[in-house]
């Protein structure tokens, strides 16, 4: 091979060689960008929320988070007027009024407008109660329930009625609470005619009316209206006394009596007469007091 031909045949090959060289260097670097991007995007979270500490990647989710905090509520419901501090909230809560319940439960055909609400109901028939009692042993399926139950042991009532003051441990509560206020009482009893502002209320009374006790003990085989008063009754066989008192050794098998006995020490007396005034411990008393102002007439 002559000498000029040689010297051309390694430039062009050098040059190969630079190019191909450079183009492992660009993937290299185009590699460790993308790599760089996505450590950045797991461990950067730099807008940070100034009332809760709470971080986010991207300046829109801080955006969206501070409507939490704030009492401003832009998003309408077209159909009820509610109004919510975030549109994904509203257009949730307008597909309650237009029945779009597009996630069903294969096991019994029951539908629900979201993902979320379809798998917290799946746990009852899997029977899992994964959300346990920092307190007992009791677990729940829900985990408002848990929060709920474990307010029983914190004493906590977050939940207050703006119109008299009183505190609740639950959402419901207050809202049932709330129409003692109003005097909207739209559940009537359809053997006598009796009314009430909760439908649950309405139902158990309509069971005084057909004697009907579906809420059996296994023990003694005693029936009841109420799964609540199944549960009370059941602690008398277990001998359990969950609630104590917060003054004394004492302890209790119904939170009601713990409430009541707390009363001893703290002289409390939260019922009142309207009447005269005089103030009572327990609502039982407060009623034998009323027979004096109101006596019975006399059987003719």
């Amino acid at each position: 091979m002559k000498p000029k031909m040689h010297h051309n045949l390694v430039s062009h090959m050098f040059i190969l060689v630079r190019m191909e060289v450079k183009e492992q260097r660009q993937e290299l670097n185009e590699e460790e960008e993308h790599r760089n991007f996505k450590t950045r995007r797991k461990s950067k979270k730099r807008h940070i929320c100034s009332q809760c500490g709470k971080s986010f990647r991207l300046k829109l989710g801080l955006s969206n988070h501070l409507w939490l905090h704030s009492d401003e509520k832009p998003y309408v419901c077209s159909v009820c007027g509610k109004s919510f501090s975030r549109l994904d909230c509203c257009k949730q809560h307008q597909k309650t009024h237009d029945e779009v319940r597009d996630h069903v439960c294969c096991e019994c055909g029951k539908s629900f407008t979201t993902a979320g609400q379809l798998k917290q109901h799946q746990i009852i028939h899997t029977g899992e109660r994964p959300y346990k009692c920092s307190y007992c042993d009791k677990s729940f399926t829900q985990p408002g329930n848990l929060k709920s139950h474990e307010r029983v042991h914190t004493g906590e009532k977050p939940y207050q009625c703006t119109q008299c003051g009183e505190q609740f441990n639950s959402s419901s509560n207050l809202k049932k609470h709330l129409k003692v206020h109003t005097n909207e009482r739209p559940y009537v009893c359809p053997y006598c005619g009796k009314s009430f502002s909760v439908l649950v209320s309405c139902n158990l009374h309509q069971k005084i009316h057909t004697g009907e006790k579906d809420h059996l003990c296994c023990e003694c085989g005693k029936g009841f209206t109420t799964l609540g008063q199944l549960k009370c009754h059941q602690k008398i066989h277990t001998g359990e006394k969950p609630y104590k008192c917060s003054y004394c050794d004492k302890s209790f098998t119904l939170s009601s009596q713990q409430k009541s006995h707390e009363r001893i020490h703290t002289g409390e007396k939260p019922y009142s007469c309207t009447q005269c005034g005089e103030s009572f411990r327990h609502s039982n008393s407060l009623v034998n007091h009323m027979k004096k102002h109101f006596p019975s007439s006399p059987s003719s």
